[in-house]
């Protein structure tokens, strides 16, 4: 990996923000940390810590930055409520500019943007700190309009008429499932072991 010098004409992804499974990052919650041992390495699994979905937005327009190529394109997905406004609440980078955004609907309170940015400035790495530090226009207010997006849809649908009773019945179903695969894995398991006893 070569990580002096531009890459990529292209980045094109979906960040995770917390909807269906939150942001993780490989790291430790403890404030000091044990080296792994060398005859542990080949099947060490690196522990993970939360990942705040303003840094995560933070971190990609910094790598897009710096590994794509002038006039690169970086393309996004970022989810958002009504009130979000893409002047101020987008998140932004000094070597970046905004060249196009496309939004979706979901539901009546819910929908989500495509994001395309477009490389126009050298980056330089002592700058580092600076780019990061431009990137929410109104700092932790627009970095939470992105963030927690799960729970904001949960508070809005709680509001809702007869909401815990679909959502009782909502779990039930859920419960009725996850009981039938556990019966049918039950049923898989005692009819091979009846084959297996038959071809012995």
């Amino acid at each position: 990996y070569r990580s002096h010098e531009p890459l990529y004409d292209s980045i094109i992804c979906d960040p995770p923000y917390g909807i269906r499974a939150g942001a993780r990052k490989t790291g430790s919650r403890r404030e000091e940390t044990r080296p792994v041992l060398d005859e542990h390495r080949h099947d060490h699994i690196a522990q993970t810590k939360p990942y705040a979905v303003s840094d995560v937005m933070a971190d990609l327009l910094d790598m897009s930055a710096r590994t794509l190529v002038m006039n690169g394109r970086l393309v996004y997905i970022i989810p958002s409520f009504k009130e979000f406004d893409v002047t101020t609440d987008l998140p932004i980078h000094d070597c970046l500019e905004l060249v196009h955004v496309c939004y979706q609907p979901l539901s009546a309170e819910l929908g989500r943007r495509m994001v395309t940015l477009k490389k126009v400035q050298e980056y330089y790495p002592s700058k580092r700190t600076e780019y990061l530090s431009k990137v929410w226009v109104n700092g932790a207010e627009s970095a939470e309009k992105c963030a927690n997006i799960r729970d904001k849809i949960l508070e809005a649908a709680k509001l809702k008429p007869r909401y815990e009773e679909k959502a009782a019945i909502r779990k039930q179903k859920r419960k009725a499932n996850r009981e039938a695969k556990k019966k049918a894995k039950r049923v898989e398991a005692s009819a091979k072991s009846e084959l297996s006893d038959r071809t012995e």
